[in-house]
């Protein structure tokens, strides 16, 4: 039997596409090695280039897995061979580049090396790509939640960000597709779906008569799903038709992940965000009185290009003025091809690393007080795996609806449930709670009574 290992790198989407790779790989019959631990019969490298990092990382790990099996294939795919094609395939042992599109023919194209032996650089220019890629996952390796792909691709334009060269121009999936794959998904077992993509909240701006708001009602027809997460959103697309249905629904959970990047309204002109600070916390408000105590999570750039000390405090404070439930913190990147690496006003690295220390601090202290609103209420967590600090401690851990990781007493049999845990002690990293039941899931209504 033919072997094949598999190393991720980059984001959510990518080891979602990871995880449909290898169900190609499964269905012809080859057994997952660990790329780590295994020699394999083939590699699979999925690259990323949101950064110059990425690109460096990338190729690190390429050279990794030529020189572990020299004799193995080594398939390179994902957003670095999208933008930098002849760069990779000039790595010597790199038999197959393909970028993020047309993966489907990756089986093909290894039987094509082993007949032939002759390299394969079947990259094409993602700016045409009209059609989205329908690569499935009917299950995941040890996860409870299922992430369902709906999108691809992005039309922001962010000063910042390679992604729309890496990923081509919007194109959403059809809609009786993602339904379909729900209630596979839901048969496989999964109580819960994320709903995720390269520009999430934008799914449907390239259909017609049909958006997210309305992906999010017919997923309310499948049948056994208890809980939507929508894994990212960006304020301008949480329009008032998105707050109405997340309002009239038990299944979207309590959390939402918006992008804020930077706090003050010149650093969101010249990263060509597509909104103001004042529009963001208007939103925000919207959000909460439709998902009373929401876990609201975003992502911070900090030391754009011409951010002044003011600057930073102003986002600062606002951060602090919405509350977010956590914030990941990165410090700006220069990234190659993009305008934002043009500008001539960089910060110097020293200062953006104070600043995002400061901001680290902030986070620990928003998360922290964000778990306390909740000490002595019982909430619904669905166990993931045993407590990693401590296995044998007979404490399982899992995310409320509302986010937060709690740790409770409780056996293995309740992983993938839904159970109720009051939850007892705030923390920043996690929370300890005391187990009180399962939740018999059948039991669940579909929708509160006043019907979206």
């Amino acid at each position: 039997m033919s072997t094949v290992a598999f190393h991720t790198l980059g984001c959510k989407v990518n080891s979602y596409e990871t995880e449909a790779i290898w169900q190609l790989f499964k269905a012809d019959g080859y057994e997952r090695v660990d790329f780590e631990q295994d020699d394999a019969d083939v590699y699979v490298i999925n690259t990323c280039t949101v950064t110059n990092t990425g690109d460096k990382k990338s190729r690190q790990v390429i050279r990794r897995a030529i020189r572990r099996n020299p004799e193995a294939i080594v398939a390179v795919t994902g957003c670095y061979a999208q933008t930098s094609p002849s760069e990779i395939a000039q790595i010597p042992g790199v038999d197959i580049v393909v970028g993020t599109q047309g993966r489907e023919k990756l089986i093909e194209y290894v039987d094509q090396i082993r007949a032939e032996r002759k390299p394969i650089n079947a990259v094409g220019n993602i700016m045409k790509a009209r059609e989205f890629e329908e690569l499935d996952v009917p299950n995941f390796t040890d996860r409870t939640r299922a992430s369902l792909k709906i999108q691809e691709g992005c039309n922001n334009f962010c000063t910042f960000c390679i992604i729309p060269w890496a990923r081509g121009l919007m194109r959403s999936r059809k809609p009786e597709s993602v339904v379909e794959q729900a209630q596979k998904l839901v048969e496989a077992g999964y109580l819960e779906i994320v709903l995720t993509g390269i520009h999430t909240g934008g799914y449907g701006e390239d259909l017609e008569d049909y958006n997210l708001a309305k992906l999010l009602i017919d997923l309310h027809k499948v049948e056994g799903l208890k809980r939507i997460r929508i894994s990212s959103i960006e304020a301008s697309q949480i329009t008032d038709e998105v707050i109405e249905v997340i309002n009239n629904s038990d299944r979207v959970v309590r959390h939402l992940h918006v992008p804020l990047q930077a706090g003050d309204d010149e650093v969101l002109k010249r990263m060509r965000r597509k909104y103001t600070t004042a529009e963001f916390y208007e939103r925000m408000v919207k959000v909460r009185e439709a998902l009373p105590g929401a876990a609201i999570t975003t992502d911070v750039i900090v030391g754009f290009p011409g951010e002044t000390e003011e600057q930073f405090w102003n986002g600062y404070e606002f951060m602090k003025k919405i509350g977010f439930a956590e914030m990941h913190v990165f410090p700006y990147s220069m990234r190659t091809g993009t305008p934002a690496a043009r500008m001539t006003d960089q910060v110097p690295e020293e200062e953006k690393n104070e600043r995002v220390a400061k901001l680290l601090e902030l986070n620990q202290e928003l998360t922290l007080a964000y778990s306390k609103k909740f000490v002595g209420d019982v909430l619904e967590v669905i166990p993931e795996r045993p407590f990693k600090e401590a296995p044998d401690s007979g404490l399982l851990m899992g995310y409320s609806d509302n986010y937060l990781n709690v740790v409770f007493p409780g056996d293995e049999s309740m992983i993938g449930k839904i159970c109720k845990v009051r939850l007892d002690e705030p923390g920043s990293e996690y929370c300890k709670g005391t187990f009180v039941r399962v939740v018999e899931t059948e039991a669940l209504p579909y929708l509160k009574e006043r019907a979206i």
